[in-house]
């Protein structure tokens, strides 16, 4: 039985669905990218998730997604494995965002990192993020991320799991330390991210690096096409 480590995301104490609560976070500034995009996509895509790194990665492919944090408590959720796991917080986050009524994408996401049988989420402390940190250094582990995609108009829901290998690099105590101390490491699974600080601290991923940074779009692709969506038909049109 696999249980989730991490720390307290105190950004997700809120629940919101419907589209009235989609525009209220959009209009409090919520977790928002600059984008040339104009929004007028035939759908709206609703990205279940506060992280500023899958709001990237989606933008950067040519959608413009709502932001609905779920403010799903992931603790004490367990499951029989690490992807199993994933899948099943994405299947939440997805669904406390849904709204049966809509006719919006939702996409939930969510990332762990396994490293000797134990999956880690956001370190719970400084102390943890450094233990991990140097535990890692020279090694791999696996990045697996669980994702949920429901299509609000038909209600239909598929789930898969996006798994990585990455390769750490050998690091110096000093650059432990000088990481630690940009706080990323703490808003982050496993403590690294490979769009961030900790870039040049991982010597290698096997598999789909945008996984890692929180997202697959292959895998998104595939999960659409399973709903009868074409991926192509959520861009939005360059202004």
């Amino acid at each position: 039985m696999v249980t989730v480590q991490f720390g307290i995301d105190l950004n997700r104490g809120h629940r919101y669905s419907g589209v009235g609560h989609r525009t209220r976070i959009a209009q409090q500034g919520g977790p928002r990218i600059p984008s040339t995009l104009s929004p007028v996509a035939p759908r709206t895509l609703v990205l279940a998730s506060a992280s500023p790194a899958r709001l990237r990665l989606l933008r950067d492919a040519g959608f413009d997604p709502a932001v609905v944090v779920s403010g799903v408590d992931e603790s004490g959720v367990e499951a029989e494995s690490t992807e199993a796991l994933v899948t099943t917080l994405a299947q939440h986050k997805a669904q406390a965002v849904a709204d049966p009524s809509g006719d919006a994408v939702v996409i939930g996401c969510d990332s762990l990192l396994e490293f000797e049988g134990e999956a880690r989420g956001k370190p719970a402390s400084t102390e943890q993020a450094r233990t991990w940190l140097h535990t890692m250094r020279g090694r791999s582990g696996t990045l697996s991320t669980g994702h949920c995609v429901i299509d609000e108009r038909t209600g239909g829901e598929v789930s898969g799991v996006a798994s990585t290998t990455v390769c750490f690099a050998d690091t110096t105590d000093q650059e432990v330390e000088a990481y630690l101390a940009t706080g990323e490491a703490m808003a982050v699974a496993g403590a690294f991210t490979l769009d961030g600080r900790s870039a040049p601290f991982i010597a290698g991923v096997k598999g789909d690096a945008g996984n890692v940074i929180g997202l697959s779009l292959p895998l998104l692709r595939g999960l659409l096409t399973q709903l009868g969506i074409s991926i192509t038909d959520l861009w939005v049109t360059p202004g």
